[in-house]
């Protein structure tokens, strides 16, 4: 077989069949260079065969392919004479365990990557200490955003033993016949250590019986104690009562100052809801430092929050951010889409009214100046509430006669008040206005009808 220049890569050129008739093994560009190159080659089975076949193939074939062939490793860059240099593909093979690793190295670093994220975020916008990935860190508790100086647990440990549960029992008449006796329930606030407890005045209104429970800082009742209570006094025109227990060494609150309260200050709540949840505690923030209020037919100036109040919370405490009581509960606003309105007398105008209470310039029953009546009354104007009560004529009527005075002049449970000294009774606030006019030990002329009969009463008050 003669002599040929075979080059790798330059089928343009050498595409004669003596080109594909020799496997082309040896040197990139001189065959020459290697005699044994001939085409005894082409006989060794598939190792070093002509085009088509072998390891070290030819044009089309072989791991080792050469120009335009096939093969693992085929033709690769150019080089400078024009002919091509062998250098193709690799191709990997992967196992199953190699593939697990794979996925399990990506699986980490995706958690590491997100967990990086998570703590960076925590660091700049969630806390003050690098790291801290706590949802209650510094910015997300309401102690925090309001500037509170001790937390809702710390207030709570503090006030909690200060707070009371109160029950009360009345005798009712239905129908102006039938007796019942009706049982009621609210909170009252330790103002002394001795057993004197402010409260609201309709929770203790027309109460034949008043017990008061104090127990401790939490919800356990197993060290709670019950006293019967007696009324010192009243002052109906800012819904303020005061009682007294035998007791001594109580946890007297500490008053604060309630004209120093903002909107957006926290606000914690204490009391007994539903008349069976004792030293329950909610909390919130000041919605409002003013609001005006009706509540039993007195006008109120209250303060407003979003804490949790419920029936059985009147006459419980709203503290302030260092555990200081600012405000007497009074009311919250009920409705089928009504939720978080709570209101509370200001401490100012009910440690003022209580203090007096305590003083002697106020007694049951009693409005904020000295004169009583010594009586208790029920708004029945509406035509419903009258018919519930089993009267036909709307009015005034006279619900307790609590005074000795007013008993012993005669007045009844029943009996309607149509007029005070001349002047015509349309509403309870009226009454009360007519009375504040005068002083203790005055004398007015009632005109009240009873069994269809009317007639008038000298009352001294």
């Amino acid at each position: 077989m003669s002599d040929k220049k075979i080059y790798f890569g330059d089928l343009g050129e050498h595409n004669e069949p003596p080109y594909y008739d020799y496997g082309g093994f040896g040197d990139y560009e001189d065959f020459n260079r290697h005699d044994s190159g001939t085409g005894r080659y082409d006989n060794v089975g598939g190792n070093f065969g002509g085009p088509g076949g072998g390891n070290f193939g030819g044009p089309g074939g072989g791991n080792f392919g050469g120009p335009g062939g096939g093969g693992n490793f085929d033709n690769g860059s150019d080089r400078s004479d024009g002919s091509r240099k062998n250098g193709g593909s690799r191709i990997v093979t992967l196992t199953r365990k190699k593939l697990f690793i794979i996925i399990l190295v990506c699986v980490l670093c995706s958690a590491l990557l997100s967990l990086g994220s998570l703590t960076a975020y925590n660091y700049f916008f969630g806390g003050t200490g690098g790291g801290n990935t706590n949802a209650t860190g510094s910015g997300y508790t309401l102690e925090k955003a309001t500037g509170s100086k001790m937390t809702v647990q710390e207030i709570a440990n503090k006030t909690s033993s200060s707070v009371v549960a109160i029950k009360t029992e009345s005798t009712q008449t239905g129908g102006w016949i039938q007796e019942y006796v009706t049982e009621g329930a609210g909170s009252g606030i330790i103002i002394k250590s001795n057993g004197y407890i402010m409260t609201n005045n309709h929770v203790i209104e027309g109460a034949s019986k008043i017990q008061v429970t104090v127990g401790g800082n939490d919800a356990n009742t197993s060290n709670d104690k019950t006293y019967t209570a007696s009324v010192v006094g009243t002052d109906t025109e800012n819904d303020i009562a005061v009682l007294k227990i035998n007791a001594h060494n109580l946890n007297a609150v500490t008053y604060g100052n309630s004209s120093d309260i903002s909107v957006g200050d926290m606000a914690v709540i204490i009391g007994n809801p539903l008349g069976e949840l004792t030293n329950s505690v909610s909390s919130g923030i000041i919605s409002s430092t003013s609001r005006n209020l009706t509540v039993n037919n007195e006008n109120l100036n209250v303060i407003q929050t979003d804490a949790s109040v419920n029936p059985g919370n009147s006459g419980g405490a709203m503290f302030n951010s260092y555990g200081q009581l600012v405000g007497i509960v009074v009311a919250k606003s009920s409705g089928e889409d009504v939720e978080g309105l709570g209101f509370a007398i200001p401490v100012n105008t009910a440690a003022k009214a209580a203090d007096n209470i305590m003083k002697g310039k106020s007694s049951a029953s009693s409005s904020s100046s000295s004169a009583s009546t010594g009586m208790n009354y029920i708004d029945l104007t509406d035509e419903s509430d009258a018919q519930e009560y089993g009267v036909w004529t709307t009015g005034i009527y006279i619900k307790n006669v609590t005074g000795d005075t007013a008993q012993q002049a005669g007045f009844e449970s029943g009996d309607m008040v149509y007029a005070i000294d001349g002047t015509k009774i349309s509403s309870i606030s009226q009454l009360k206005s007519v009375i504040r006019k005068h002083n203790s030990g005055d004398t007015v002329t009632y005109t009240i009808v009873r069994d269809n009969q009317e007639m008038q009463i000298d009352l001294k008050l």
